[in-house]
């Protein structure tokens, strides 16, 4: 029986966000997290038409935010006939049955809207899989007042369970057997693609990583030379795309994989774990940043641990900072006595910063208009030879 979604489409297409700033961020902060929640939202097709945050120490156990900003809020949406209402940050079961009863409109936290924008862009068996497996494990502890819809699956033979079970306990179990029957067929799935890892034979492995919509498909097409999907929007790659990659005289292979994002949800990654396989028994990893994106410090920062949660975060990386053609920045008047930010360097000048006492290799390129291509492309493969005569000293490859 195939589990039916957490979520069915939208029929229309308007939200609000809402972010609670604590001691440990500032506004400045709150208000980056909020664009990226923005962004998340237009990528699963939803309009924001207003964005609302309060300061409070710690969320309220009840509703998350406080009573005044909650009575705010549900004026607004009533008043503009607002969709759905998102949160920034994951609500508790309890927070979330108490702000639906409380607006009676559909509620998001960040962790569903993403694993809702995984669903939406499963296009293989495998991905599906995946993220159907994520959604359950997810919506376990969650399923009081909710999950009405499993009433339909309780019908035919072999349905235990007396008269006096509660609902929610044949809920749990019906779910944790779903749970059980995905990661069983995952498990499959794991065994054929670790198979196919082995008889890729003995070329050296390359994965692209880096945070979500940073180029990596577009590097991906441009070094392959096949048509890998490329959308400007978060996600848009769930499989895991393999292509055989020739640079002059040297081969190796090429991965494509799923992009990272902060506050990445734990099920994700448990379940997506033969995908991040590709990035654990991968030779040398490609790390891409988009250096246009302000926040591009902090991106880098979350694929470094995220590959360091997963254990490949000791792997020879080159790092590659794409958009180079998309940087700006706004240079500081002479008379401006303000600290220098971010938004002052230049280009040359950030390159002078961290990145130059860097141990990794590191290039800036545009995948886009195809700069600095050549350079990658011969780092690239000065990379993939050293390691392919340390590792086969005694193959007669021409280099």
């Amino acid at each position: 029986m195939k589990p039916e979604p957490i979520s069915t489409a939208l029929p229309t297409h308007t939200c609000i966000l809402i972010g609670v700033i604590n001691k440990m961020q500032d506004d400045g902060l709150s208000k980056e997290y909020l664009e990226e929640l923005a962004f998340l939202a237009e990528t699963y097709g939803l309009s924001t038409v207003k964005t609302f945050t309060q300061k409070l120490e710690k969320p309220d156990k009840a509703t998350f935010i406080g009573k005044g900003k909650l009575q705010e809020i549900s004026a607004f949406v009533k008043e503009f006939k607002v969709d759905v209402v998102i949160f920034d940050d994951e609500l508790s079961p309890s927070q979330q049955r108490n702000l639906e009863k409380e607006l009676g409109k559909k509620i998001l936290d960040r962790t569903t809207l993403i694993l809702e924008i995984f669903e939406q862009r499963a296009q293989t068996a495998h991905a599906k899989t995946q993220v159907q497996l994520a959604q359950y494990q997810y919506m376990l502890p969650r399923l009081t007042g909710m999950w009405t819809h499993l009433e339909r699956q309780r019908g035919g033979t072999g349905t235990r369970g007396g008269a006096g079970e509660k609902e929610i306990e044949t809920d749990r179990r019906i779910v944790r057997d779903k749970i059980a029957l995905l990661k069983e067929r995952l498990r499959e799935i794991d065994k054929q693609m670790a198979t196919q890892r082995k008889n890729r034979g003995e070329l050296i492995r390359v994965a692209l990583v880096g945070y979500t919509n940073v180029g990596k498909s577009t590097i991906m097409n441009l070094l392959s030379k096949s048509a890998v999907f490329a959308e400007n929007k978060l996600f848009a790659t769930l499989d895991t795309t393999v292509r055989k990659v020739t640079i002059d005289n040297v081969f190796f292979l090429l991965s494509d994989t799923v992009g990272f994002i902060r506050k990445l949800p734990t099920e994700l990654v448990e379940s997506f774990k033969s995908t991040l396989d590709e990035v654990r028994e991968a030779d040398i990893l490609v790390h891409v940043v988009d250096i246009s994106h302000k926040n591009f410090e902090e991106h880098f920062n979350v694929v470094k641990q995220t590959l360091t949660d997963i254990g490949a975060g000791n792997k020879p990386v080159l790092l590659v900072f794409n958009k180079i053609d998309a940087f700006t920045y706004i240079p500081k008047e002479e008379d401006d006595l303000t600290p220098v930010t971010r938004d002052n360097l230049s280009l040359e000048e950030i390159k002078n910063t961290w990145m130059k006492s860097m141990h990794h290799k590191c290039l800036f390129i545009s995948a886009q208009n195809k700069d600095n291509l050549d350079e990658f492309k011969k780092t690239l493969y000065e990379m993939v030879k050293e390691m392919h005569v340390k590792r086969y000293p005694y193959h007669n490859l021409l280099y």
